[in-house]
């Protein structure tokens, strides 16, 4: 707890260096009482503090998103931008209607956030919101509205792409939008045939992250695993970041997916091991 009550009262020291080393050692915390520190340095002049700190928010989950709602709510201009980006990264669909109110922000950077946190979170019943964004005054909106639609991948989502590409003359834009549809006929052609449409992030980016920020790779693994990915090394490793953690329950529901999934195969026998061991 000394290292923790260390970390955040170095949070506010003057020196930006020191600010930089406590935030990079809060990666993976879950205390409720880094909550608020972690917050008010979303609002610090480095941003590699910023950024790194609505990282760390995002995904701490269920333990801070009710109190990021609340500061989201009462946030201003740039100081609500990293607040937005925190939400967006819980992945909670509880935020939904807070990003539909932030989608008329006087900040362009959180109407940004704001309508593209909407189509990451496939809300599908908000596409009269994200189609108002196509007629922002901000460049940056209004290609964030189109992504936006792009993800959800309707039917509706695509027609408001095809209705603003006819309507912009910019070659930049129409490219734009030429993509977004590519993505959103891809992404209903996979739903079609039963194949996962989620964004999974390549396995040696992960390890990567996993120097820097533990348990955003943990969630990162877990899509591999929801999904039943028909690659072993995202279940180890998911393994060993789980026995690391003292998780045994949360490793033998790994290896009990991936003896499901890999069954028949000699990919199966290092689980069934595995799983012996435990047990």
């Amino acid at each position: 707890m000394t290292d923790l009550n260390e970390a955040i009262n170095n949070l506010s020291n003057d020196d930006v260096k020191v600010r930089k080393e406590a935030i990079e050692s809060l990666v993976g915390v879950t205390d409720e009482e880094a909550i608020e520190p972690l917050i008010k340095a979303t609002t610090d002049e480095s941003a590699q503090v910023r950024f790194k700190a609505a990282e760390i928010l995002g995904s701490m989950g269920d333990v801070a998103v009710d109190k990021l709602i609340e500061e989201f709510e009462n946030a201003d201009g740039k100081d609500k931008r990293f607040l937005a980006f925190a939400l967006k990264e819980t992945e909670d669909e509880k935020v939904i209607p807070y990003f539909v109110d932030a989608c008329e922000d006087e900040d362009f950077g959180v109407r940004k956030v704001a309508v593209r946190s909407l189509g990451e979170l496939q809300a599908e019943s908000e596409l009269d919101t994200i189609a108002k964004c196509l007629e922002d005054e901000d460049w940056g909106v209004k290609l964030a509205a189109i992504q936006a639609l792009g993800d959800i991948a309707t039917d509706d989502a695509i027609d408001l792409i095809k209705k603003a590409r006819k309507a912009e003359e910019d070659k930049d834009f129409k490219k734009s939008c030429n993509k977004a549809i590519k993505k959103a006929q891809k992404r209903q052609k996979a739903k079609a045939s039963g194949e996962s449409v989620v964004k999974l992030i390549p396995m040696s980016t992960l390890k990567e992250m996993e120097k820097t920020n533990v348990q955003k790779a943990i969630k990162e693994y877990e899509r591999y695993v929801e999904t039943k990915q028909p690659k072993d090394a995202p279940y180890k490793r998911l393994c060993v970041l789980y026995r690391k953690a003292n998780d045994y329950d949360n490793e033998v529901r790994v290896i009990e997916t991936a003896i499901e999934v890999f069954d028949g195969t000699k990919k199966v026998d290092y689980f069934k091991k595995r799983l012996a061991k435990l047990k």
